[in-house]
């Protein structure tokens, strides 16, 4: 079956090509460094690498943490770092500078991997989350380069999904050293498609590793202070298309309540910038944004923040944080960061992709689920209101936090062998 799936991909590739053409209209970053998808390179890199891959920037924020620990105990490791979109090389390269080597994940066809793999030899290769791609699998099993599969999440959609295509999945899974799932749900997931239950384990979710340093309260206290001004300041975090419309309108209906509040936007995609930009001008309210240095007044009502890296500090400098993605069906996204820093949190009803951390969080009463506009008005106006309660909520998202990490020194463990 693997034979198909290979005839298949190779017949797709010009499509691929033309949907990041499509996507570079918007985002330019799309049509650069297109050869390395190809495995294609101008610069020479390390060979006997330890190769991790994370899709893109959910992922790559996760494994930071990791990989700092693995050049901690290990400084002569040679890192080798890949992802799927331009957004995840942005992060890669601007946290872990030239401490790693980064390129694009080569397409699943041989002759591209076999370059790829000529190239870097990696001497462990390891996959973040949900990551399963049967002919880079299979050369790592035939070459004896150890293949894990960390942080690993499986939802009962795709499960059923890879169940259908079992002849290609089996195989694929077959000789993988181990698969460290974030919970035993996705333990049994993966076992359900054909893992070796010998060879999965629970080791938590890496996510809850977030760093938080000093500095970066710091300067979102200091952003808080000089340029919000005394404004009551709630953040949207991630947002996606659609998204923003339903918190300007509310925004009109909380200003009535909450003179002082100041709406931070912040745009999952960077070529979505502008057309928010545009959006809130068309809502007739006043718009400062972040890279134009533009003074924020009492009249301001937006704050778009259209820059990247900055989501912790702006957190940081927050009251209140809504985690984006979850007014619309796109899964939601990590609310982790916004409980580690201390901020209160709130969440829309589309959780698929962390439906055990929403689960889990709302038992605590470590934050808020809102399942609509007037669910995100009442909760507002009693996080307003209620200065208290905003501080225990705040408390116990923190506490949550705390209480479940442990993963990254767990996975560590598990990987040590091969350093």
């Amino acid at each position: 079956m693997r034979f198909i799936y290979t005839c298949v991909f190779y017949f797709i590739i010009p499509f691929i090509v033309l949907r990041l053409l499509w996507r570079s209209i918007k985002a330019p970053s799309y049509r650069h460094r297109w050869y390395e998808r190809f495995s294609i390179y101008n610069t020479k890199f390390p060979t006997g690498v330890v190769w991790f891959h994370a899709v893109s920037v959910g992922e790559a924020e996760a494994l930071f943490p990791l990989l700092k620990q693995i050049k901690l105990k290990h400084p002569d490791t040679k890192l080798l770092i890949t992802t799927t979109t331009p957004t995840g090389s942005v992060r890669v390269k601007a946290v872990m500078q030239d401490t790693v080597s980064h390129v694009y994940l080569p397409y699943d066809v041989p002759d591209a991997i076999c370059r790829f793999m000529s190239c870097f030899k990696p001497r462990m290769a390891v996959m973040m989350e949900t990551e399963i791609w049967p002919n880079i699998f299979n050369y790592c099993v035939d070459h004896h380069i150890p293949l894990y599969i960390i942080n690993a999440r499986l939802s009962e959609k795709s499960s059923k999904g890879y169940q259908k295509i079992s002849g290609l999945i089996h195989p694929a899974l077959a000789n993988i050293k181990c698969i460290a799932t974030q919970t035993i749900d996705d333990a049994s997931r993966f076992i359900s498609i054909g893992a070796d239950s010998e060879k999965v384990k629970t080791l938590g979710n890496i996510k809850f590793d977030v760093e938080i340093t000093s500095s970066t309260i710091t300067e979102g206290l200091t952003i808080k202070a000089d340029l919000f001004m005394d404004r009551f300041v709630w953040l949207i975090a991630s947002t996606h298309k659609d998204e923003e419309k339903i918190f300007l309108d509310i925004y009109k209906v909380l200003k009535e309540k909450i003179p002082e509040l100041l709406l931070i936007l912040v745009p999952r995609h960077p070529e979505r910038f502008p057309v928010v930009k545009k959006m809130i001008e068309k809502e007739h309210l006043s718009v400062a944004i972040r890279t134009s240095q533009e003074t924020v007044n009492t009249k301001t009502d937006v704050y778009l923040v259209d820059t990247m890296g900055e989501l912790k500090a702006m957190y940081a400098a927050a009251d209140v944080a809504f985690i984006g993605g979850s007014m619309v069906a796109k899964g939601g996204h990590n609310i982790l960061e916004a409980s580690a820093i201390g901020v209160p949190v709130m969440f829309g009803p589309f959780m698929d992709n962390f439906k055990e951390i929403a689960r889990v969080v709302l038992i605590e009463n470590a934050a808020i689920q809102c399942q609509s506009k007037s669910d995100i008005i009442s909760s507002m106006k009693l996080l307003y209101e209620q200065p208290d309660y905003r501080k225990e909520l705040a408390r116990k998202g923190k506490a949550f936090v705390q209480k479940n990490q442990g993963a990254i020194d767990r996975i560590c463990a598990m990987l040590e062998q091969h350093f």
